[in-house]
């Protein structure tokens, strides 16, 4: 059985989903130390303007280093509303946004006090639209060394990292883009992305990107 670890993320790329249909046992980091600009609260879209990042305020800890099972969700800026009309702007034209929206939208209406708790309901909403059941599970502890049949991604899945050298075993296929005729394709953009222009075909994507 391959296990892998990865970190929560929020409206993860397709990267991220591609490892959620490859290994048979998938164990979500819940005592990593929060870090800044990853996917564990941003995501990334295409805009009109090209690739727009939603990034999910928090609530800042009392000390420099807090786990991610307690960090909390800030309501500064009025973020749900504004990420939903991001989401809606980006995506309303799309072949399958008003299919899913209605499954969506009460995720950015709904308070959630903590960051990791709506990741995996999000996760989870994602999963039931690529029909897709990972076996996923939280961490109980934060572990430094692995067994041969387990892999670590908790960091490799990462905005700033490239994806073509960090992680070879994924390649972004191509798939039809809204506004791909704007900007070209924008590869392992959110899963949002995928399922919003691809709707059922977005298994076959993943499958292919394996």
């Amino acid at each position: 059985m391959k296990t892998i670890y990865l970190s929560s993320a929020y409206l993860a790329p397709v990267e991220y989903y591609s490892k959620l249909l490859a290994y048979d046992k998938i164990l979500v980091e819940q005592h990593d130390h929060y870090i800044k600009q990853t996917y564990r609260n941003r995501c990334h879209i295409a805009g009109p303007e090209g690739i727009q990042t939603l990034s999910i305020p928090i609530l800042h800890p009392d000390t420099l280093k807090c786990s991610m099972k307690d960090i909390r969700i800030s309501d500064h800026g009025n973020w749900r509303h504004l990420h939903w009309n991001a989401l809606e702007s980006a995506y309303n034209s799309t072949p399958f946004f008003e299919f899913y929206r209605d499954d969506l939208q009460p995720f950015y209406e709904k308070e959630y006090t903590f960051l990791a708790d709506f990741n995996e309901e999000l996760c989870h909403l994602m999963c039931q639209w690529i029909d897709m059941q990972p076996n996923m599970q939280r961490t109980s502890e934060y572990k430094k060394t692995f067994a041969t049949d387990e892999y670590d991604f908790r960091e490799t899945i990462h905005p700033k990292r490239d994806f073509n050298v960090t992680d070879p075993a994924f390649t972004s296929r191509p798939y039809y883009q809204v506004f791909e005729s704007r900007h070209g394709f924008l590869p392992n953009l959110s899963i949002i992305d995928l399922l919003f222009n691809m709707g059922p075909e977005s298994l076959q994507v993943l499958q292919k990107s394996i």
